[in-house]
């Protein structure tokens, strides 16, 4: 079960970074967190990777290293989310 949040959490992050890689991204996001094309696409690219780790832990069943990997994933998305969701309301431009 852990693997298969997991999975979902990973590939919905890659999504979200990667279709942000594509925006010019608001003020607070560009200039205060220095969130850019590069940024977004590394997160995109560290999520598709967590997700082929729980897509193989999923598939073997190792339920600890899954545990393990959406605790670390986890606050890796919490990085990635609380770097722009400032920026999304972008009142200030």
């Amino acid at each position: 079960m852990y693997s298969a949040v997991g999975l979902v959490l990973s590939l919905g992050i890659a999504a979200v970074a990667l279709r942000r890689s594509r925006s010019r991204g608001g003020y607070y996001e560009r200039e205060v967190y220095g969130m850019n094309r590069r940024t977004h696409v590394a997160y995109g690219a560290i999520s598709l990777a967590f997700a082929a780790f729980f897509c193989a832990a999923l598939w073997l069943g190792l339920v600890s290293a899954g545990i393990a990997a959406l605790a670390l994933y986890a606050v890796i998305s919490v990085f990635y989310l609380s770097s722009f969701l400032r920026g999304a309301s972008d009142i200030d431009e």
